[in-house]
């Protein structure tokens, strides 16, 4: 069975990061990735980019943070 949860296309950050279409909160807000011992930030735009998933909103990655180790 499909999810229907929201899905929002990652933008910029770190070329590893594999999945670049990822479920979203449907608030908006910002979104935490888990990458490499720490988080990457990514902030919800206003731009939309037509995907094979269909028109989804552009998160743009703004900062990296450490998990304490």
């Amino acid at each position: 069975m499909a999810s229907k949860a929201p899905k929002a296309v990652l933008q910029g950050g770190p070329e590893g990061i594999r999945e670049r279409i990822v479920e979203v909160d449907p608030g908006g807000g910002d979104l935490k990735v888990p990458y490499r011992g720490g988080y990457e930030h990514f902030r919800s735009t206003q731009r939309e980019w037509d995907t094979a998933e269909g028109r989804l909103p552009v998160y743009e990655w703004w900062e990296r943070t450490e998990l304490p180790g």
